[in-house]
């Protein structure tokens, strides 16, 4: 069964939520241009709140090294997601300095060429993370991608996770063609970009369990 990951959360209400209807990852948000952004303050509200099978991620696009590591020890996250152009050496330092701190590293995919590098990073990240190309927005976007390229980056040897846009309309037909380790929805289950709506959150991973 593919594992869940509700991502942009904001707010301990919408975690405890989550948490709740039987996620297994939030994905908690540090880039300064998203509009999912959150403090460090709270980011750690939302860590102490949740149950430990709840795994927490911070999500990083381009962040300094030393942020990352700062970040993830504050807050206690179990896993960074980075989705930038961060290189295989800048995860490699990432693991060097915390080896427990599991790495996703996220592609946005455009077509085909978008998956050359993917390999590149197999001795460095635990998993890698497929969302759609858009110019200037680097998460988020609401929008899905040829899912024939996804099926084609498992062949590289690390858990996927599949992400863009998906919704509770399109989630069993996405995981019956890739067969992903886990799905990640955002603007999909949301009210607002920085509140997520209950009953999106429930319909999504009543649709995940049945498939």
């Amino acid at each position: 069964m593919a594992r869940i990951k509700i991502c942009g959360i904001t707010n301990v209400q919408d975690a405890l939520w989550a948490a709740n209807l039987g996620v297994d990852f939030i994905g908690l948000n540090f880039y300064k241009k998203s509009l999912r952004k959150i403090s460090l303050d709270m980011a750690k509200n939302i860590v102490n709140e949740i149950p430990s099978f709840v795994k927490s991620i911070g999500v990083f696009v381009d962040e300094d090294l030393k942020v990352v590591r700062k970040v993830a020890n504050v807050c206690g996250l179990d896993m960074v997601q980075l989705h930038g152009n961060e290189s295989p050496q800048y995860c490699s330092e990432i693991h060097s300095s915390n080896s427990e701190l599991k790495i996703i590293k996220a592609f946005r995919i455009k077509d085909e060429s978008s998956l050359e590098n993917i390999s590149g990073y197999s001795d460095f990240v635990d998993y890698y993370l497929l969302d759609t190309y858009v110019p200037e927005q680097a998460g988020g976007t609401g929008k899905t991608f040829n899912w024939e390229f996804a099926i084609k980056a498992k062949t590289f040897g690390k858990p996927v996770f599949l992400s863009g846009g998906l919704t509770p309309d399109n989630v069993k037909e996405a995981i019956q063609k890739v067969h992903p380790f886990s799905v990640d929805v955002a603007s999909g289950v949301e009210k607002t970009p920085r509140r997520k709506s209950y009953e999106k959150m429930k319909e999504f991973i009543q649709k995940v369990r049945e498939t």
